[in-house]
């Protein structure tokens, strides 16, 4: 049984400038991650909000990247501050010069983790410094197999809260309600970086994606928008990934004599219309396309064919490849 645990920790309580959706942004982010959409147990998830000491915050860190667990997460929104050194997750026992945890601590406890994959990811100021180089010419930039960093800006960026939560966790837990999942129902980080990439115009704050896996791990899963036993039927229909399906009017429920309607022959037989419900339905998630007309519709009222597109055609091959 897969290992997968996260630690997530949202800090409002600062003394002089505090804050006010980073336990909102925590209390979502706990509860998505906990189970998957179905209800199934996903992450054992340790929540801390208002974590007071950097000693107490750099030694959760260590604890969420102890031992060997597929799967490790650190989430974090709170306060973030870059100085001439470097980058800094700041804890509320802050001064000028003893800013928090740095990100380079936490870059070297996940790099030097046993755990077979490390995902940080980091809803603060400046946090997209976290795998660069320091203007002092420190090296953060190392990134060890298995780790992930997604940050919510870049390292001359502050980060934005918005109707209490962050703007960048907003758009993460509309990634993780499913706005990020697959075909098949599947949210990896990638999938997360490029649903919150898209959102956020280039004038806005950039979210920052560094990684070196040679995989994505799913991190939640939802209710695919297709029956997965649909998706499984692409090498049913489709012989080869080039192969174009060929349709008629027998394919259109609607082409039928006992519906109130302009009909054809072929008129509509209960397989071929099953079989259109389908084609209907991946056509939907952009798996397949009309030949030589816009809608499904008239492809098989004008007996044209239907194809798979490019997409369609990775999805065929793990099909074949019994992948899915």
């Amino acid at each position: 049984m897969s290992v997968r645990k996260a630690l997530v920790v949202g800090i409002n309580n600062y003394p002089s400038a505090p804050l006010k959706g980073c336990c909102n942004d925590s209390e979502a982010i706990k509860d998505l991650l906990t189970n998957h959409g179905n209800g199934n147990p996903n992450f054992a998830v340790w929540q801390k909000n208002n974590v007071s000491t950097k000693a107490e915050l750099r030694q959760l860190i260590e604890q969420c990247f102890d031992g060997d667990a597929d799967v490790a997460v650190f989430y974090y929104s709170g306060h973030g501050h870059i100085d001439s050194v470097g980058g800094y997750l700041v804890t509320p026992d802050y001064t000028p010069h003893d800013w928090g945890v740095s990100l380079q601590e936490v870059l070297t406890i996940a790099n030097n983790s046993k755990c077979k994959e490390r995902i940080i990811i980091l809803d603060s100021c400046y946090s997209g410094f976290m795998g660069s180089i320091s203007t002092a010419g420190q090296n953060t930039a190392v990134i060890n197999e298995g780790v992930t960093i997604l940050t919510a800006s870049r390292n001359t960026e502050t980060s934005m809260e918005i109707a209490g939560h962050g703007v960048f966790t907003s758009l993460l837990i509309e990634a993780l309600k499913g706005g990020a999942a697959d075909v098949t129902g599947h949210i990896t980080i990638g999938g997360i970086y490029a649903f919150i990439d898209k959102a956020l115009g280039p004038w806005n704050q950039r979210p920052v994606f560094k990684t070196n896996v040679t995989r994505f791990t799913s991190l939640r899963e939802v209710e695919p928008q297709v029956d997965i036993k649909i998706i499984r039927k692409l090498c049913d229909y489709f012989s080869t990934e080039d192969t174009k399906f060929k349709l008629d009017p027998s394919f259109e429920p609607t082409n039928a004599l006992n519906v109130d309607h302009v009909v054809k022959e072929p008129y509509a037989t209960v397989e071929n219309t099953k079989t259109f419900s389908d084609l209907q339905k991946l056509e939907g998630i952009g798996l397949v396309i009309p030949v030589e007309e816009e809608h499904m519709y008239f492809a098989a009222m004008n007996s044209k064919s239907c194809e798979l597109t490019a997409i369609g055609k990775q999805y065929w091959r793990l099909v074949k490849e019994k992948r899915i």
